[in-house]
């Protein structure tokens, strides 16, 4: 195979590039989950008591709890089957070894704020790519979209994510 004919796009990327994938809901979300994440991610200071204390977020524009806007209602599924169903390849290199992966970064746009008792769902779709010869070889790099709104349908988080795959 010649450089300029190699490629990791996939005929399944080409067919879900655009496509929203199937939607996911979490479990309520819960107001020990809400101060827990909050403990775990302010430590060793004390968080804000929007996220904790009921009688002060009474007092608030929100009228009771939020969750922070970092806060993960799936972080711990308890079935976790397949998470990403992007058609993103997993594949292999031309020398037959598997694709490595990283990280490229994301952004996140963030709505309203999880509240508990809300049900959150998911949707993921493949955005775009780009292949480029690099210091690691032969290079693709996509763009994911993950949108997640609660069960009134308000945008709660979005999330444009870049993945490498070498």
């Amino acid at each position: 195979m010649t450089e300029a004919a190699l490629t990791y796009v996939t005929e399944q990327m080409l067919q879900k590039k655009g496509v929203w994938g199937e939607d996911r809901t979490s479990p309520p979300v819960a107001a020990s989950d809400i101060r827990r994440w909050a403990i775990a991610t302010h430590w060793p200071e004390q968080p804000p008591p929007i996220y904790w204390d009921e009688a002060y977020a009474r007092t608030t524009r929100w009228g009771g709890l939020v969750a922070p806007p970092d806060f993960n209602p799936f972080a711990w599924p308890v079935n976790r089957g397949t998470m990403r169903r992007t058609g993103i390849p997993a594949g292999k290199r031309p020398d037959g070894k598997p694709l490595q992966g990283m990280n490229g970064g994301q952004t996140d746009t963030y709505g309203e704020p999880m509240r508990p008792g809300d049900l959150i769902t998911a949707r993921t779709r493949l955005l775009d790519w780009e292949e480029k010869e690099g210091r690691l070889g032969h290079t693709l790099y996509t763009t994911t979209e993950i949108e997640w709104r609660n069960q009134r349908g308000a945008l709660v988080r979005r999330r444009r994510a870049i993945g490498i795959r070498y």
